[in-house]
């Protein structure tokens, strides 16, 4: 069965379209020629033709769709051509027609049971039930995934390469990682650092800082120089001397003076003493001079070597790469620097004070802290620098690291999911298995049912059926006969003339009606005479007299009857008609009270400013066509264009029905404006009928409508008929004046206003 029509971008419906929904068994469709019903039918009859129109089956258990419209009528009506036969069952087995009630009644059975597991696993939308629960699980672990990427991807974005702008991309990748990754963990913060390397954009090799040569810098503190006291030979006189007074250093300094001292001692300022200068001379040996030469050396070198080791430090600092602790380095090498200074020192006082004993600050432990430094610095270039060989190998180890982090991040939110959704697939797969199951019984059921069919069935219980019915009828011009074609029917004359294009609209209309009426009990395929149907009747009365009108509702009505009783396969029917005697004739029914059956919805279909309305009705819209006037007039879709109409309408039903009423007595109640419009209104009265030259022409603005709805309600008001007006009106209200609107009606709306 329907339970729901959405009709969008076809005909007159718009884009955002109309939706019929709470459809029951009996759908009755009211509107006008050319206000939307036919399109409502061919929905019906082929969906799938209408790509923008759906329809919602009960249970998702989609039935064949009988559908009578001028469609089928030009299909399937061309008296040269014969009719496609209707099989139907016959009655001489009952044996089999038994069997084949039985299969109907299994499989019935075996189709609720398919409605039911359909709800469970998808609910009567298809978007709820199990389904709807799988859904909701992925969306939330969706959100949950969605989270881990927001909180890394600024660190590692290149690792999410392929799913960073799609959430069930990252999702499916996260499930996946969290199955299958066996990669080592790392902490997040090793991570970002190999991050920072591997997916820079200027990722490139860089040089190995340069070792610093200090063995020879090392040697020179030991020196024995530095410890030793030098001092001039002791075997000469004046040796005593100079030890007692200590004062070597001092005389050594002196001699310097003696070549320009005039002969005055330079020491003591007295003449010089014979041999002075060869006492001296020999005091300050060759030794003593060699040990001086050892000291000055030593000053060199150790000078040069201490400036190729600072020279090398303040070439790495100065351009220092980010492997290196370079802040570490600084203050390593500025305390160098001060040490090395400090020994220069030390050694420039040997050098002036030879018999002085020295000693130099040791470099051993900062040097060897350097060299670590320098040493680590180097060990990651290289690792760098290999990672930078082999980079594509080495980016995708560190993705796979960095995924193995987040999954053991994500760790328990996975296994939550995991635990539902295999509970929730385990549910799903096996009610999809049972579908899968009960679906293919009734398949085997239905092939056995039409294989009963085909056993028993005839076109000739239908030609029979169709001739009684028009003879019957008073129909005794033509009738069916079987066409020499097998399985086909033609229309023939009382004497066996084929009727060719001489029957009348009316006699079409009617014989291609029963026809239609009889396909219903059968099928033009032998083996689908008893499957289950959608019925549709849309304007199915056209061209006929009121005798066969009524006998047409009648036909109808006992449709109604089966569905009730649930005999034959007829579940459900649609009535769409514009012909308020039909509607009323095939809609009554003496059970209803107030309001719509549950077995039963009433629509109106309406067109306004060339869309089209469907609008679903709380009691029978049509009782009269006078009632449907005011009812039409209550709506808010009424046109402009056609609301003069239905006043004047309603105003000639209900005053010639009193008998009574001088029209010109309620026209001289008005005045001006107001007077020449309730004129227009009364204009029937003249000759009892509308003509050309009776309407009144008038602009169709809101401001000219709400003068002749003020008019209208006058005219029951100062006639003393108000009783009338609120009862047909309810709860809806009109102007009660047409002061009301004087400023939106201005003058120059006298101009629109014509008698003709």
């Amino acid at each position: 069965m329907i339970e729901e029509i959405n009709i969008r971008k076809i005909a007159s419906y718009s884009d955002s379209g109309q939706v019929l929904g709470g459809l029951s068994c009996h759908n009755f469709f009211y509107g006008s020629n050319g206000a939307g019903k036919t399109s409502i039918s061919r929905i019906i009859a082929d969906e799938g033709n209408h790509p923008d129109c759906s329809i919602k089956w009960r249970g998702g258990n989609k039935l064949d769709a009988f559908v009578y419209n001028k469609d089928f009528v030009a299909k399937n009506f061309n008296p040269s051509s014969d009719l496609k036969g209707i099989f139907t069952l016959g009655e001489e087995n009952p044996e089999i027609i038994r069997k084949i009630n039985k299969k109907n009644s299994e499989i019935e059975a075996l189709n609720e049971e398919i409605i039911r597991l359909r709800r469970t696993l998808g609910g009567d939308d298809g978007e709820s039930g199990k389904l709807k629960e799988k859904s909701d699980l992925e969306a939330g672990y969706e959100a949950k995934c969605w989270n881990y990427k927001k909180k890394y991807d600024a660190g590692f974005g290149n690792a999410f390469t392929g799913v960073r702008g799609k959430k069930a991309k990252f999702k499916e990748r996260l499930i996946n990682e969290s199955e299958n990754n066996s990669s080592e963990l790392f902490e997040l913060n090793e991570l970002e650092t190999k991050a920072k390397s591997l997916f820079s954009d200027d990722l490139e090799s860089v040089s190995v800082l340069p070792a610093l040569n200090v063995a020879d810098l090392l040697a020179l503190e030991k020196a024995p120089i530095l410890s030793k006291k030098i001092v001039g030979k002791d075997d000469i006189d004046l040796a005593a001397l100079i030890k007692k007074l200590n004062n070597s250093d001092w005389v050594r300094a002196g001699m310097k003076y003696l070549d320009h001292s005039d002969d005055e001692c330079p020491f003591c300022q007295q003449s010089i003493v014979p041999d002075l200068k060869l006492d001296l001379e020999e005091y300050f040996d060759e030794t003593y001079l060699r040990d001086i030469e050892v000291i000055n050396s030593l000053q060199v070198n150790y000078r040069a070597y201490s400036s190729g080791v600072l020279d090398v430090l303040s070439g790495v600092l100065g351009n220092p790469p980010t492997q290196l602790a370079s802040e570490k380095l600084q203050t390593l090498s500025d305390l160098l620097r001060a040490k090395i200074s400090a020994n220069l020192e030390h050694i420039e006082r040997k050098s002036n004070e030879a018999s002085a004993v020295v000693s130099l600050e040791p470099l051993d432990d900062i040097l060897s802290e350097i060299d670590d430094i320098i040493e680590t610095a180097n060990k990651a270039i290289k690792e760098h620098n290999l990672l930078v060989d082999n980079i594509g190998k080495e980016q995708k180890a560190l993705t796979a690291q960095i995924w193995k982090f987040i999954c053991t991040e994500a760790k328990t939110d996975y296994e939550e999911y995991k635990s539902q959704n295999d509970a929730i697939q385990k549910a799903v797969i096996g009610l999809e298995t049972r579908l899968a199951s009960k679906e293919a019984e009734v398949a085997i059921k239905d092939r056995e049912r039409q294989e009963l069919e085909k056993g028993i069935t005839s076109i000739q219980p239908t030609i029979n059926g169709i001739n009684n019915l028009l003879k019957s009828f008073g129909f005794n011009g033509f009738k069916l006969a079987e066409s020499d074609k097998s399985g086909f029917y033609k229309v023939v004359r009382a004497d066996g003339i084929e009727v060719e294009d001489t029957l009348s609209e009316g006699e079409k209309t009617f014989v291609t009606f029963l026809y239609f009426y009889h396909l219903l009990r059968g099928s033009n395929d032998q083996g689908t005479i008893t499957k289950p149907r959608v019925v549709v009747f849309d304007d199915p009365v056209s061209s006929l007299d009121s005798d066969i009108l009524f006998i047409v509702s009648n036909l109808v009505k006992g449709l109604f009857d089966d569905i009730r009783e649930q005999r034959g396969n007829i579940k459900q029917v649609f009535v769409l008609t514009h012909n308020v005697f039909f509607h009323k004739e095939v809609s009554f029914n003496p059970k209803r009270t107030n309001g719509v059956m549950n077995e039963e919805t009433f629509w109106l279909v309406r067109k306004n400013n060339e869309e089209t309305f469907v609008e679903k009705q709380t009691d029978n819209p049509i009782m009269t066509s006078y009632e449907l006037l005011w009812k039409e007039l209550k709506s808010d879709k009424i046109s402009n264009l056609t609301i003069q109409n239905t006043l004047r309408r309603i105003l000639e039903n209900y005053f010639k029905i009193l008998g009574n009423i001088d029209k010109d007595d309620i026209i001289n109640m008005f005045e001006g404006k107001e007077k020449l419009i309730c004129s227009s209104l009364f204009s029937w009265v003249n000759d009892g009928s509308h003509y050309a030259n009776d309407d009144l022409y008038i602009s169709t603005d809101n401001a000219t409508v709400q003068q002749y709805l003020c008019v209208f309600k006058n005219i029951f008001q100062k006639s003393g008929h108000m009783g009338h007006f609120d009862m047909m009106m309810g709860e809806c209200e009109l102007p009660r004046s047409g002061e009301e609107n004087k400023e939106n009606s201005q003058d120059n709306n006298d101009e629109n206003i014509k008698v003709a």
